[in-house]
């Protein structure tokens, strides 16, 4: 049976746009006009994915991700003019799993699509301790032990190192901004700042990937911060 995806927008045309994408790329897509009717539809549907606007009538996109998030996890794209900083971190932090700018490609917003969805596919680990494998098993992760693994090598991490790459690993396929990485990771009374988040990842890099110029794991989100990959 397609996953189904509920679509949120004011703009009729452009729902129509997703619609007939997302519907050649196998999905079920359900739209709504604005975020009251889409809530509405969220009961209704138990879609698998949302994608919503941010500026609509009756309640915005801010207000409906935040009711979204007191009833449900399904997952959410924001897709928006709205492209600062300030409302990209606003979004994440509110919940959203992806952001998304107008204006956008249709095979842009499938691979967006795909990459949320790929994610939830994902079995749970059997426990918090359970290795976690990446790249068909080039890159293992092994909490019980605080152990990492590369092409089947041990590979020597400070905690600082390992810390940070488990939390990214723990949330792989998610956007996650400097400051989220930096207040989860480090301390609140350690000595340093948010750029020793750019400073671990380029550490990091250099001992997992095999060209760290061309990351296969720990992508960055130019403006945002990074994300692990979902591979």
């Amino acid at each position: 049976m397609a996953e189904r995806i509920l679509a949120i927008d004011d703009d009729h045309l452009l729902l129509q746009l997703i619609q007939r994408s997302l519907e050649s790329a196998g999905y079920q897509v359900i739209i709504a006009f604005d975020g009251q009717s889409g809530l509405q539809q969220l009961h209704e549907s138990q879609p698998h994915l949302v994608i919503l606007d941010v500026m609509m009538p009756r309640m915005d996109g801010w207000e409906a991700v935040r009711r979204i998030r007191s009833v449900s996890t399904v997952p959410i794209i924001i897709l928006t003019a709205l492209g600062s900083h300030k409302d990209i971190t606003r979004g994440l932090k509110m919940g959203a799993d992806d952001y998304l700018v107008k204006p956008f490609h249709p095979e842009e917003l499938q691979a967006r699509v795909e990459a949320v969805l790929r994610r939830i596919r994902m079995p749970p680990p059997l426990s918090d301790n359970s290795p976690l494998r990446f790249g068909g098993g080039d890159l293992i992760i092994d909490p019980a032990n605080r152990q990492v693994m590369v092409h089947s090598k041990l590979v020597d991490l400070t905690p600082t190192e390992y810390d940070l790459l488990l939390f990214m690993a723990k949330r792989a396929g998610r956007i996650l901004p400097t400051d989220i990485i930096f207040d989860n990771v480090w301390p609140y009374d350690a000595d340093a700042s948010l750029d020793s988040v750019k400073w671990y990842i380029w550490r990091l890099r250099k001992k997992i990937e095999d060209d760290p110029s061309h990351p296969r794991y720990i992508l960055t989100e130019r403006g945002i911060g990074y994300r692990f990959a979902t591979l």
